[in-house]
């Protein structure tokens, strides 16, 4: 028995010391001074798991993080590029940048220059509490799987025209992403994804944008809290399947609050858009989506809905105050309810005899009159004509004569109570 116990203590002994010969060191932590060269001479010593913390003051960049390492600025240490390429180029995987003041990026847009790049290679890498300012763009994730981009300020370039100027962040095949608490300005799209499914766009807030979110072919992925303000448009979805939309704001959003363009099976849940330019939602071949509690407000037109789209699913929101509640033009008849529950229209005027919630009668937003001005503008001329009045008022008394369209047999007669919206980014 003691024999026994001898030998396995020498084995323990043995495999703790393999163990130490494979484990690396221990994490070294470094000052860097803010002095000409002392930031890349620490990065080409330091090793995978150090910690790099820059002085406060100014760092002559590029710097090439290819090693699991982090970079701390504490929010004092500004890194600043020659004005080509990236500023901060990470190719390992589970690098950090964080705590730095980043500017100086190139202006190419065939490489994508950038406050930060994560390459293909730099799987899991975490960009947070940055200050990414003046470069042509933010945070260029190309390639990387499961990064964090987090609580970072991102502003553009605003001595460019909107056109030229880079995206907040520009994500490319870098499923996993995980995007949060950014505030991002001044740039051409606060978000553009192209090509990458499955990431999450959560509690952001964009001003002075062209789109907040532009996504494309990016299946599967999940928009939610987010505040676009004063852009073009807020939340542009494309070519994309499968979307969670939920829980978004738009304010006073030039063109449209949101925008679905060949955008399918997506769920688009307790969003708000109030005080649009032009059109609180515009669907363009939009097929099976759900549009559920959300409220559409102070619009031109609260819905346009054309070119085809199909077995779309409205329930639960609310249109109020919007000039034009739904643009739609067709033959066929779309009953925007289901199972027995519809929508909220401000313009309804109607009755609850039985105390149900719904309204005794149907809502039809548009009718012949409304079409023929949708396509024949100049016609506007007449709508205070009494052969105009007359259109209308037979066309009330003999539903038959109503063209093709929209309309909800079991419209709401109060607005659903939701909490407003709050993406919880701090101004």
């Amino acid at each position: 028995m003691h024999c026994a116990l001898q030998k396995l203590t020498g084995r323990l002994v043995v495999l703790a010391a393999a163990l130490a010969v494979c484990a690396p060191l221990s994490a070294k932590e470094w000052s860097v001074p803010a002095e000409q060269g002392a930031l890349q001479d620490t990065l080409e010593k330091a090793q995978a798991g150090d910690v790099l913390r820059l002085a406060p003051g100014d760092h002559a960049g590029p710097a090439l993080v290819d090693k699991s390492l982090v970079l701390d600025g504490a929010g004092k240490a500004r890194i600043v590029g020659t004005g080509e390429g990236s500023v901060v180029t990470v190719t390992a995987t589970d690098a950090e940048v964080r705590g730095l003041i980043l500017t100086g990026s190139g202006l190419s847009h065939e490489t994508l220059d950038a406050g930060v790049k994560l390459t293909k290679t730099a799987h899991r890498a975490v960009v947070r509490d940055n200050r990414i300012l003046n470069n042509l763009t933010g945070v260029d994730v190309h390639g990387a799987r499961d990064a964090l981009v987090s609580n970072n300020l991102i502003e553009g370039r605003q001595d460019l025209r909107m056109n030229e100027r880079g995206n907040g962040i520009y994500v490319w095949n870098a499923p996993g992403l995980l995007a949060e608490f950014n505030t991002i300005r001044y740039g051409r799209d606060g978000v553009f994804v192209n090509t990458s499914p499955k990431d999450t766009f959560r509690n952001n807030r964009f001003e002075g944008l062209r789109f907040a979110v532009h996504y494309m072919h990016g299946n599967g992925g999940v928009v939610e809290g987010n505040v676009s303000e004063g852009n073009d448009i807020g939340y542009a979805l494309m070519f994309s399947d499968r979307l969670k939309v939920r829980d978004n704001v738009s304010i006073g959003d030039r063109n449209h609050g949101l925008m679905l363009n060949y955008a399918n099976r997506a769920k688009i849940t307790g969003n708000r858009v109030s005080g649009g330019g032009e059109k609180c939602l515009f669907m363009y071949n939009a097929n099976k989506n759900t549009v559920e509690d959300n409220r559409f407000e102070g619009c031109p037109i609260g819905v346009h809905f054309t070119a085809g789209s199909a077995n779309n699913r409205f329930q639960g929101n609310a249109f109020i105050r919007n000039k034009t509640q739904v643009k739609y033009v067709g033959s066929r008849l779309l009953d925007w309810s289901t199972e027995g529950r519809g929508n909220f229209w401000s313009d309804h005027a109607a009755f609850d005899m039985n105390g149900d919630g719904l309204a005794d009668t149907a809502y039809r937003p548009n009718d012949l009159v409304d079409q023929v001005l949708w396509t024949q503008p100049s016609a506007k001329l007449l709508v205070g004509s009494p052969a105009v009045q007359l259109l209308r008022w037979t066309q009330s008394q003999f539903p038959a004569l109503l063209p093709g369209g929209i309309v909800d047999n079991a419209p709401l007669m109060h607005p659903p109570v939701r909490p407003m919206p709050n993406s919880g980014v701090q101004g």
